[in-house]
């Protein structure tokens, strides 16, 4: 008894890890949600910028300088807020003054 090998053809296509392009996403949307926290929103954006940052360095993202900026626009944006509530004693804040 002979076994041939016989060439293994493949019925679909690759699939490309999802894995890296996710983590990559991640380090992008840090970085913007991190730099819309600077005029809007900082007690929300600013919380959820470092930890999309956080988790896509952890996970091994190929943007890795997106999110380090992301996680340091994360922390500016806690930053102005306590400076703004210690300017003013309010969570609130316009431009207008």
């Amino acid at each position: 008894m002979q076994l041939t090998a016989e060439p293994q053809t493949r019925t679909q296509p690759e699939a490309r890890p999802t894995g890296r392009r996710d983590t990559d996403g991640m380090a992008v949307a840090s970085f913007v949600l991190g730099l819309i926290g600077l005029l809007v929103l900082n007690v929300f954006l600013g919380p959820v910028a470092i930890a999309l940052a956080s988790l896509s360095l952890w996970r091994g993202t190929a943007r890795r300088g997106r999110a380090l900026l992301g996680l340091g626009l994360g922390v500016a944006d806690l930053l102005v807020l306590g400076a703004l509530i210690a300017a003013d004693g309010t969570v609130s804040w316009s431009i207008a003054g």
